[in-house]
Parts: structure tokens; C-alpha cells; sequence
């Protein structure tokens, strides 16, 4: 991940997508100009962006840069001026986006990229009539847009592919996945997928097969985890067993012609279909509010998103492998170091509610997990990277020592600071103490590493010694901590 890019980024629409572009980006260290009349527009992107921070701070502890700043604007003009990506979210209606896409262009700087999150309107269709339609192209991305990452890039007849070459660039700073589509069609890739199935679902509706609850269970509890990590077509390659994707389609092709789909039919949505759909829909909300919803939604992401972030041998796995990523890149660009005065705080995390056990408070692995991540920071800040670690070489735990002090519930806001007590040519020797909102010190770390090189022992080269030495010798005026070399016991009766 590279910097946030110079200028700003204007988003024009602040609606469910809008806001959720304008998230995203703030969070990734935009600033972020937006333009919507809608009177109730700054309520319901702060909504937004306040639902999108509360699941960043869950999803990863990886040192996030400085938020942009959001500033409403009063007119396009005004949002766009200056901006290096402009974002138009507005409704789904072709000659209300050719308008304001026509505003867009000629009020934008000449090198600016300009995306429209429409979900099935033709980029051709919506460049006709704009002075520079090869800046132009489709960004298509998904719900929540803060947390989704993929972003569908089509390009019109005009748009040059440089373009979209760049747009892919971009994306990749704010966490995101640009894929370009090779031909522009209706509705692009995502959409006719999910278009399929929508159609097909409103007739097991609307012929009383099932209904909106048992319909989301099937696909929830089975394809929906398996299509979580795997795409239809390597889930598909598995199923063919150790023949593969020829034996798949051998066994399981001919079903294609069988009568088993209406999806050349389309159900009419009538009032009585609208009115059933609708009601359903309700009681399965069991009274939950659209906000109560999201939260969960993203609650629930987020476990998922983590989960395949340690799949494949810990190297992540489809979308978890792109937040490894995300992440690796945050934390090379930033490398707090010590304070003037030695402090040197390594990890700020607020507490998810997966974390918490069944008596309200964080589990204890999570404490590990977060003294862990502190012990990565230090070890980068000497050096030790991801380039160092594949090439070999690395610091291995042979020793910890965790006091639990206080808890922690979830939500709170958790503050690590780290102290290398000492070193020597194959040792270090930390610790860590882990502070709660109100800043007091609910648990502490002590760990002893190994240097090590393949399953030897060995000294740790000169240029990490003298990081090491370095960053001991600016701590070594704060006060030892009482708790270092203690063990655990029990008094002898």
C-alpha cells in the first residue's frame, strides 16, 4: 500500500453506496470532498462513516493513517475541483447520471479519473456526450463498500485502458480489489450472477416452495461460507473430486437441460407478491433497525474477512489474503518508533465482539494475540521484517509470561506499549504492558526470543543488533518494571 495520493477525492452522491465510498476513503487517508442536496445528506453519511470505523476497529490492529477530513459541499463544482478520483453515486437513472457526469467532466482537472458506481448501465451510454470520455469508466463495487473490497472496472468504447490500469493502482491503496472486465455488458459480472439467483428466488417466494427466512438459510448455512472463500468455479473443480473441473462437468452437465429453473421467466412483481415479500421481510428483521442490521453485518464480515486472513498456512486466502496485504503495507509506512522519553506504543486495537467469552469480557488468547502483534511491531522497527523472515532468518518466542490485571469488554479501546529490557547477540528480552480506556494497565507480557536461522540458534546480524541496542538504550531511563523476571508460585505451607 502506498500513500494516500495527492489532492482530494470527490464523492457526488452520499447515499448507501456513496457514503460508503466516502468511508472508505477517509479511512484510507483521503480527504474527501462530497456533494449531495439531499437535506438530510451529512446525517446520513456521518451514520456511515461512524458504522465503517467501528468495524475497521475490529477487523484489523494494523496502525491506520491519519483519517482524511470530510467537507460537505455546496455544489459539484466546488467537490470536484481539484480532486484526483471523482466517484458519481447517484440514482440509477441514465439521463440524470449523463447529466451530472457531463457537470463532472467539465468542471474536473484534466488528469482526474472519473468513476460512476452504477450496477448495470453501460459505460458507453453514460460517456455519450462528455469532451473527455477516455477518463471515464465504471466502478462498480459492493455493499458494504467499506468492507467489501472488489471493485468491477469497465471501460467504454472511448475510455483509454491506461486508465483503467490506474484506476486498479489506485484502488489497491485504499484496500480494494479492481478488476477489469474485458467487454462492457448489462448489469457486468456480479449483478447477472446475482440477478440470476434473485429471479430464481422470487419464484420459490412467490410459489409458496418457501419463504425470505428459509430461503437465506439455504444459502447461509451452505454455498453462501463455501462461496465466502472459493468462487463458483474452484468450489465446482473440488466437487469433481480428483478428476477435477472435466469430471465436473461431465457428471453434472447434462442437468443444465433439465426443467429445474424459471430463469427465463420473470415472476411479475405485483402488489400481492410485493405485499408477501415485504412482510416476511419484516418478520424475519424481528424488529432489528436497518443501523442494528449493518452492525451486524459487518460484526459478521469482519469474523469472516479475519478468518480467512489466517487460512493457507497463515498467508491468507481470497479476500483475507488482500487485507494480509492491506495490512503489510500500513505497517512498513508506519514506524512510530520510541517517544522522546522511551515510550514506545506498538498496538492500538479496540475490542471485538468475537473476542469476548462467555462472561462478557475479552477471552484470553486475544490478550496473546494482541502482546503478539506488539512483539511484530518492535521486530520491524529492528529490521525484522516480512523480506527478512523469508529469507530465512527470524526472532522465535522460546518464553512468556502474561498477568491479567483487569478486563476488557467489547468495544474498548486498548493501547499496547512495548520496552526491549535487554539484548544480546541471539536474545531479546520484552515487555509489554496493556492499557484499558481509561488508560490503566489491564494485563502485561514478558517474552524471551531466540534468534534463529532455519531450527539453529544463531547471533542475529550486525545491522539488527545495533537497532536493537539502539532502541533498549532509549528506554533505559523509564522505570523497571516491577513485574520483569517474576515467576509464578505458590507459597510452601
Amino acid at each position: 500500500m502506498s500513500a494516500p495520493l495527492p489532492g482530494h477525492v470527490a464523492c457526488i452522491g452520499g447515499g448507501v453506496i456513496g457514503g460508503g465510498w466516502v468511508a472508505r476513503f477517509l479511512i484510507a487517508g483521503n480527504d474527501v470532498c462530497l456533494y449531495d442536496p439531499h437535506p438530510q445528506a451529512e446525517r446520513i453519511v456521518s451514520q456511515v462513516v461512524a458504522n465503517a470505523r467501528r468495524a475497521y476497529g475490529m477487523l484489523t490492529t494494523a496502525p491506520l493513517p491519519a483519517p482524511g477530513t470530510l467537507r460537505l459541499c455546496a455544489s459539484l463544482a466546488e467537490a470536484v475541483d481539484g480532486a484526483h478520483w471523482i466517484q458519481e453515486s447517484v440514482p440509477e437513472r441514465l439521463e440524470l447520471k449523463r447529466d451530472i457526469l457531463a457537470q463532472i467532466d467539465a468542471a474536473a482537472a484534466p488528469d482526474a479519473l472519473i468513476g460512476s458506481s452504477t450496477s448495470g448501465l453501460l459505460p458507453s451510454e453514460l460517456a455519450a456526450g462528455l469532451k473527455h470520455p477516455e477518463r471515464f469508466f465504471v466502478a462498480h463495487p459492493y455493499n458494504p463498500v467499506y468492507l467489501l473490497p472488489l471493485v468491477e472496472l469497465v471501460g467504454g468504447r472511448a475510455t483509454d485502458p491506461a486508465v483503467l490500469d490506474d484506476a486498479v493502482a489506485r484502488l489497491d491503496t485504499i484496500g480494494m480489489k479492481g478488476v477489469v472486465i474485458r467487454k462492457e455488458i448489462e448489469a457486468f459480472v456480479g449483478d447477472r450472477l446475482l440477478e440470476a439467483l434473485w429471479r430464481e428466488a422470487l419464484w420459490l417466494v412467490r410459489d409458496d416452495i418457501c419463504d425470505v427466512t428459509t430461503l437465506d438459510d439455504v444459502i447461509r448455512y451452505s454455498f453462501g461460507l463455501r462461496w465466502a472463500q472459493m468462487g463458483l468455479f474452484e468450489t465446482y473443480r473440488i466437487a469433481g473430486g480428483e478428476a477435477g473441473m472435466r469430471h465436473f462437468l461431465h457428471q453434472f452437465g447434462p442437468c443444465l437441460s433439465w426443467p429445474w429453473t424459471r430463469l427465463t421467466d420473470v415472476p411479475e412483481l405485483d402488489a400481492a407478491l410485493v405485499d408477501k415479500i415485504a412482510a416476511q421481510s419484516d418478520a424475519q428483521a424481528g424488529g432489528r433497525s436497518i443501523r442494528a442490521l449493518e452492525r451486524i453485518r459487518d460484526e459478521n464480515l469482519v469474523g469472516i474477512l479475519q478468518a480467512l486472513k489466517s487460512g493457507n498456512g497463515g498467508a491468507g486466502w481470497g479476500a483475507g489474503a488482500l487485507l494480509s496485504a492491506f495490512e503489510e503495507g500500513l505497517r512498513h509506512k508506519a514506524d512510530p518508533g520510541p517517544a522522546p522519553d522511551g515510550r514506545f506504543a506498538t498496538v492500538t486495537a479496540a475490542v471485538a465482539p468475537a473476542w469476548i467469552d462467555y462472561n462478557g469480557h475479552m477471552t484470553e488468547h486475544r490478550y496473546l494475540q494482541l502482546f503478539g502483534e506488539a512483539t511484530d511491531v518492535v521486530l520491524r522497527h529492528l529490521g525484522v521484517d516480512g523480506a527478512y523472515v523469508a529469507a530465512g532468518a527470524s526472532y522465535y518466542t522460546v518464553e512468556t509470561h502474561l498477568r491479567h490485571l483487569g478486563q476488557a469488554r467489547s468495544g474498548d479501546a486498548l493501547r499496547v506499549t512495548s520496552r526491549l529490557l535487554s539484548c544480546d547477540p541471539k536474545r531479546l528480552h520484552l515487555v509489554h504492558e496493556m492499557q484499558g480506556p481509561e488508560g490503566d494497565p489491564i494485563a502485561t507480557s514478558e517474552h524471551m526470543l531466540l534468534h534463529v536461522r532455519g531450527q539453529a540458534c544463531v547471533p542475529a546480524p550486525e545491522a539488527v543488533l545495533d537497532r536493537a541496542r539502539q532502541l533498549a538504550r532509549s528506554q533505559a531511563g523509564l522505570p523497571q518494571p516491577a513485574y520483569a523476571g517474576r515467576a509464578v508460585s505458590m507459597p510452601v505451607r
